[in-house]
């Protein structure tokens, strides 16, 4: 009979300890989505100084300063971390546009305002990549438990769903920016 108990204990106690594992772990996916949410937010808030200290240099660039303030008002409306993730890689192509442009214009690049909004924006971006980093490392380790045995039992009994991972769909945003004023 204790022997009995015993058992039933230990399987108590793992089904608690199983379950307490998934949800600290999918709390963890959920903040290093909140953190990278964060960042994009700092970024969002940088883009109208950035914007208005390029426009006077990049008189012919206004699409790409269109295309930026378009992408940021939509990124502010979307609604799933799907929407955002594939708003926040057209918006990385379009920033690298306007980073890459300056490049050509000395006294744009000497303009103070331009020259911190630039290094606020660079140390934005890393930390929104180390933060995708973040959340992909901890949605593997959520999901990797959902599925690993004997843990994907307690993650079905209990309507544990996976992840998605923070993925780069667009292959323009993976390529490098290629400026031509041959036009």
């Amino acid at each position: 009979m204790w022997i009995a108990i015993a058992v039933v204990a230990i399987i108590i106690l793992w089904v608690i300890f199983s379950y307490n594992g998934l949800v600290r772990k999918k709390f963890r996916a959920e903040n290093a989505w909140g953190q990278i949410d964060v960042q994009l937010q700092r970024r969002f808030d940088l883009i109208p100084n950035l914007v208005n200290s390029v426009k006077g240099y990049m008189e012919h660039e206004k699409d790409v300063l269109t295309k930026v303030t378009e992408l940021r008002t939509a990124w502010a409306g979307a609604s799933s971390v799907h929407e955002k993730v594939e708003l926040d890689n057209q918006l990385t192509g379009a920033l690298k546009t306007i980073m890459a442009v300056s490049e050509n214009y000395p006294d744009l690049k000497a303009n103070q305002n331009f020259s911190e909004l630039q290094e606020e924006l660079r140390n934005t971006e890393n930390k929104i990549s180390y933060s995708r980093q973040f959340y992909n490392d901890s949605v593997t380790m959520y999901n990797t438990a959902l599925s690993v045995f004997p843990t994907n039992l307690i993650a079905s009994m209990f309507g544990f769903k996976p992840q998605t991972l923070f993925v780069v769909t667009d292959e323009e945003t993976r390529k490098n920016v290629k400026v031509d004023f041959g036009k």
